[in-house]
């Protein structure tokens, strides 16, 4: 078992940038580093985004569905993390395929699955 730890790596750092302005626009989204050194993205102190490293690379860990989950890990590219994904979060390693617009409406979709309705309005208002 691989433990992840902070992201440091140069792609890994590109990543979280990426991330960072995805969520920055979501509204009450805080960014945190937790003891491990995972950082995630959370509304109300709930994460709906992980981001760590280990020596397969960066992974981003998104809050799902259990269906958009079930959909997701029918693609090599997506796997079930250990110890959250049983409770519908799915990860993907980054890659220089990354599909961004995808991964903006997956992070989209784990925002709006732990935000409360009014924030989730603030955004559909925009």
């Amino acid at each position: 078992m691989s433990v992840h730890k902070k992201v440091v790596s140069e792609s890994g750092l590109r990543m979280l940038k990426n991330v960072r302005e995805i969520c920055i626009v979501l509204p009450e989204t805080l960014e945190h580093i937790d003891g491990f050194g995972h950082t995630s993205f959370r509304v109300r102190d709930k994460p709906f985004v992980i981001m760590g490293e280990n020596e397969q690379g960066t992974s981003l860990a998104i809050k799902t569905l259990h269906e958009t989950q079930e959909i997701l890990l029918q693609e090599e590219r997506f796997f079930r993390p250990a110890y959250i994904g049983q409770h519908g979060w799915t990860a993907i390693y980054h890659s220089e395929e990354f599909n961004w617009s995808e991964m903006k409406s997956l992070i989209f979709e784990a925002y709006c699955r732990t935000a409360p309705k009014r924030l989730i309005n603030m955004v559909h208002d925009h």
